[in-house]
């Protein structure tokens, strides 16, 4: 494998440019994960409306990742032909329309078929992100503005659950599917604005106007998997607490609709806090000389760990542990650079197809986790077992990062 320790070079932006893309990428990554997370805030009042059981629930939980899945290799393909501005538009008025029409569903058929259609439009999101960022910052600053982007996989779930619960409390889970549907297609607006306005693929190097690498180097490359590895496993960690957070929290730890919403949002927002602090201050660290590989694989790495104590205190824990180990889990989620790491180990040449390949491998978890963790609850009456299990799952990824994956650094297409 060979690997260029010299940072990526790429266009020069105006700081006012780098903003606004970055300013609207984390918005949009907001809106994404209020949309795949809002079925598990409304899970408690549509599982009672329409009659569904644990693995129903699961397996609506599921079906956005039998598209989302597959649809991450096919959306590498469409972010390197339409451009990444082009292609995450696409996507993003594909899932609020299915967001919006979901609140009009009449049973677990129609639910089931607009879960699918979400996992298609949100597909686009990461590779055409990815793309976007890997050709307009360089890899030294990459952990701050992917924590700003990132933010929203936290974000997003702790406004759609508390926002969601005051929602559902005053009018019903099918007007807040509604609502957060059609807001949601205000982003376009600006979006526009800025992809005329912001046109990177005028000024790339010549290494981004190379064609992107061929599957097959990528497949070679021992850092493709050390990666997989880890983001499969803190995909099934953080998939597990967005699908079953608010129903653990309702029908096994005894909290009303509205405290669930309180508590998730507070965990969400300590997630989002750190992702953020984690991105500045990876950053300035590598300014001041730290090594990247260093620096990414440290804070990586200790997520993992910090998550699986979190999940076990969760499972074991008296009520006022189970709440502490909650927000352990938001710090510790924070830490992971997946984001960074993939971008910086692709590059502008081939980050749309990489992160394609790396999150389509990935978010298998997500068609896993739900369905397993709704058969251990239906088969066991309660979510310790569950939560065991995630923790395991965690663990697995600090390998990934720490161990098969080598070094955070470039790799050189022209020898891969």
């Amino acid at each position: 494998m060979a690997i260029n320790t010299e940072r990526a070079a790429v266009p020069a932006q105006t700081l006012s440019a780098r903003a606004a893309l970055v300013g609207l990428l984390a918005v949009a990554i907001f809106i994404n994960y209020i949309d795949r997370g809002n079925l598990a805030t409304a899970a408690p009042l549509i599982k009672n409306e329409l009659h569904l059981t644990n693995v129903q629930i699961g397996v609506m939980t599921s079906a956005f990742f039998w598209t989302y899945t597959p649809g991450q290799f096919v959306a590498g393909w469409v972010a390197d032909k339409l451009g990444g501005y082009r292609a995450l538009a696409l996507g993003f008025a594909i899932w609020s329309l299915a967001t919006a029409l979901t609140g009009l569903a009449g049973g677990f058929a129609s639910l089931l078929a607009l879960r699918v259609l979400l996992g298609i439009g949100e597909s686009t999101a990461f590779p055409s992100l990815s793309k976007l960022m890997a050709e307009n910052l360089p890899v030294e600053k990459l952990g701050f503005a992917n924590g700003c982007i990132v933010s929203g996989v936290a974000f997003g779930p702790a406004f759609g659950t508390l926002a969601g619960g005051l929602i559902l409390a005053a009018v019903g889970w099918r007007t807040m599917f509604l609502l957060f549907g059609l807001i949601a297609m205000l982003w376009l607006i600006p979006w526009f604005a800025v992809a005329r306005a912001v046109k990177p693929e005028r000024h790339v190097t010549a290494s981004i106007l190379s064609p992107p690498p061929p599957l097959g180097a990528l497949l070679r490359q021992r850092t493709l998997w050390g990666a997989t590895l880890g983001h499969f496993s803190v995909n099934y960690s953080l998939y597990f607490v967005l699908s079953w957070l608010p129903l653990w929290l309702v029908q096994q730890r005894g909290f009303s609709i509205l405290a669930m919403a309180k508590l998730g949002a507070a965990v969400y927002c300590v997630h989002g806090v750190s992702v953020i602090a984690t991105g500045w201050i990876s950053d300035r660290l590598i300014d001041r000389g730290a090594s990247i590989n260093l620096v990414r694989k440290t804070v990586t790495v200790s997520s993992h760990l910090g998550v699986a104590v979190g999940l076990v205190g969760c499972a074991l824990g008296r009520p006022d542990v189970v709440i502490a180990s909650l927000f352990l889990c938001g710090a510790f989620f924070g830490l992971n650079a997946t984001w960074p790491i993939a971008q910086t180990l692709a590059g502008p040449r081939a980050a749309a197809k990489w992160v394609g390949v790396q999150n389509g491998i990935a978010n298998t978890a997500g068609i896993i986790a739900p369905v397993v963790t709704g058969k251990i609850v239906d088969v066991t009456g309660s979510f310790e077992l569950a939560f065991l299990v995630a923790a395991g799952v965690s663990l697995l990824g600090a390998v990934g990062w720490g161990a098969i994956l080598p070094r955070v650094a470039p790799v050189r297409w022209e020898e891969a």
